[in-house]
């Protein structure tokens, strides 16, 4: 893919080729992603700027990670035993909502690894919004470096302050929102390996 086309574009091309992959139609992935037929068709043809939560739903429905729906698979790379890949700082890809939160993906995306390493912040009484259920058995792992964050886990709230951590299977309803009005920034890893989206039997 080219890497000098518009990010609304790549975003788009990623997302129908990821689609394409499954075999899945665009009436299918909206009933797996909860997003819309008409917006799924706007964002595949770069006409529609959406917002992190919506891009995140897609890749949820797509059973990826958001990282692998902004970039393709790093080439040349393996995982094997010795094998490093460096992201520089002005290379990770950043995503900006209009409400107000940034996240900011810090692991490059590699041959059969669904993995993903964010950086996010939330501005003062921000709520990201809830963010629907990934695969079963998916893990993620949350630690907080500052201000405060209420953590919702399929309707139940926990709050967590700066040098907090939690684990909790990823396969719920989950949201993140800031009480407080001082910003607050938190680590965010996700592990939904194996749990895949699979491909549809031709009909």
């Amino acid at each position: 893919m080219d890497d000098n086309l518009p990010d609304l574009v790549r975003i788009g091309l990623r997302a129908r080729e990821l689609r394409g992959g499954l075999g899945l139609t665009l009436d299918e992935l909206a009933s797996r992603s909860h997003v819309s037929r008409s917006m799924l068709s706007e964002v595949e043809r770069g006409n529609r700027s959406p917002t992190v939560l919506v891009l995140d739903r897609i890749a949820t429905g797509l059973g990826t990670t958001l990282a692998r729906l902004l970039r393709p698979e790093e080439s040349g790379h393996s995982t094997g035993r010795g094998k490093s890949v460096v992201l520089r700082h002005r290379d990770q890809d950043v995503l900006r909502d209009p409400s107000g939160w940034e996240r900011r993906i810090l692991n490059p995306v590699l041959p059969g690894v669904e993995f993903e390493f964010m950086r996010t912040t939330l501005g003062p009484g921000v709520d990201a919004g809830i963010f629907d259920a990934h695969g079963p058995g998916s893990r993620e792992y949350l630690a907080v470096e500052s201000g405060s964050l209420s953590l919702s886990l399929d309707g139940t709230t926990i709050a967590l302050a700066a040098g907090d951590s939690i684990y909790y299977g990823g396969d719920c309803a989950h949201g993140f929102s800031n009480p407080e009005d001082e910003p607050c920034v938190y680590y965010l890893v996700m592990d939904v390996s194996g749990h895949g989206a699979r491909p549809v039997t031709a009909r």
